[in-house]
C-alpha cells in the first residue's frame, strides 16, 4: 500500500528533455541531422498558452451569445515554441537569417509544413498528450 509520501514533489520523477532530429535539412559538421531539444511544459504553462489562443465565437442563431473556442493551430505553434530549448528561437541572429521577428514566426519559417506537423506531434508526446496532431485538427474542424 502506498502512502502520501509517494506523491511529494521531491519523490516525483523529473521529466527529461528530449532530443529529436526534426529535419534532414539541418545537418551538423559530420553530415548527421542536427537534434533539436525540447522540454515538457508545466500544466500551468500549457493552460496559459491555451487561454492565449481562446477567442469568442458567436453562437449561430443566438443574438449576443458567444462561446469560447480554442484555435488549436495557434495553440500547437505556441506550445512547440514554449517547449523548444534548442535551437534558441529567441536568438536575433537566427531570426534575422530567416528575415522574421518573433519565435513563432521563426519556427514556421524554419520548418516545412510537414516538418512542423511532425515536430508538433513530438512536442505533444513529450508533454504527455495521448491525442495526436490529426485528432486535434479534426476536433478543431468540428
Amino acid at each position: 500500500m502506498n502512502d502520501l509520501t509517494t506523491f511529494l514533489a521531491q519523490n516525483a520523477l523529473a521529466v527529461e528533455n528530449v532530443k529529436y532530429a526534426v529535419s534532414k535539412r539541418f545537418i551538423d559538421e559530420n553530415g548527421v541531422p542536427a537534434d533539436w531539444e525540447m522540454r515538457c511544459v508545466s500544466s500551468a504553462e500549457a493552460e496559459c498558452l491555451r487561454k492565449e489562443c481562446m477567442e469568442r465565437v458567436r453562437v449561430p442563431g443566438k443574438r449576443k451569445v458567444y462561446m469560447p473556442e480554442t484555435d488549436f493551430g495557434k495553440y500547437l505553434v505556441k506550445l512547440a515554441v514554449a517547449c523548444t530549448v534548442f535551437p534558441n528561437l529567441k536568438d536575433a541572429q537566427l531570426q534575422n537569417s530567416y528575415g522574421v521577428m518573433g519565435e513563432e514566426n521563426l519556427l514556421q519559417a524554419m520548418l516545412t509544413p510537414g516538418e512542423l506537423a511532425d515536430y508538433q506531434t513530438k512536442v505533444q508526446e513529450v508533454c504527455g498528450f495521448d491525442t495526436d496532431f490529426e485528432d486535434l485538427v479534426e476536433e478543431a474542424k468540428n
